[in-house]
């Protein structure tokens, strides 16, 4: 609940999103942010960020509950649920942000399950950075169009994607992000997505 308040008022006051014209209100829709040891603290908080200040709740789920540390700062996240604790239709929408938290995470089978689950109810399914492992993994990136961070592209076409070098990619409900300057871009489209 720390990292919410904190969040929520780091990325800006109501009276900041009014004067800029933010208008979204996502009140009601729960966002699952999936995450795991070594994850990129940007990519992570600020679509974090940008979603709960404008209504929509969040939960940090992994492997396991605890807590982990980003590869690339001092920052922390609280893992609040494992994902053998949650089901598809506790949440509106799954973030997998990068780093190499999403390297670590492929490689435990109920993560790639609960992400291939997610995936096919048709729901927004975003993944910024290396956060598409997980769905490659999960065998879903077939016949969409991805971006990635480049280091992973090879990854996204071996697996059927086609990777589009763009600040976001969106096919149906996959959201796709390259690297942190995409972010505003990356945010927009899950806000987007979940208003549908």
């Amino acid at each position: 609940m720390v990292a919410t308040v904190f969040l929520a008022a780091a990325s800006g006051s109501p009276a900041a999103k009014a004067e800029s014209g933010e208008a979204t209100d996502l009140s009601g829709k729960h966002v699952a942010i999936l995450l795991g040891e070594g994850f990129q603290d940007a990519e992570t908080f600020m679509p974090m960020a940008y979603l709960l200040n404008r209504g929509a709740t969040a939960t940090v789920i992994g492997v396991e509950p605890g807590i982990v540390t980003a590869y690339n700062s001092q920052m922390t996240a609280i893992v609040e649920k494992s994902v053998t604790d949650v089901q598809v239709d506790d949440f509106d929408a799954l973030v997998i942000p990068g780093g190499q938290s999403p390297d670590r995470l492929r490689q435990h089978e109920e993560v790639v399950t609960f992400a291939k689950e997610f995936f096919e109810s048709g729901k927004p399914t975003a993944a910024i950075c290396h956060g598409p492992q997980v769905l490659i993994e999960a065998g879903v990136l077939e016949g969409r169009d991805v971006t990635c961070y480049a280091g992973v592209a090879d990854e996204v076409t071996a697996a059927g994607g086609r990777y589009l070098d763009m600040p976001v990619v969106r096919d149906g409900n996959l959201i796709t992000s390259r690297i942190p300057d995409d972010i505003p871009e990356f945010s927009a489209a899950i806000a987007e997505a979940l208003m549908e």
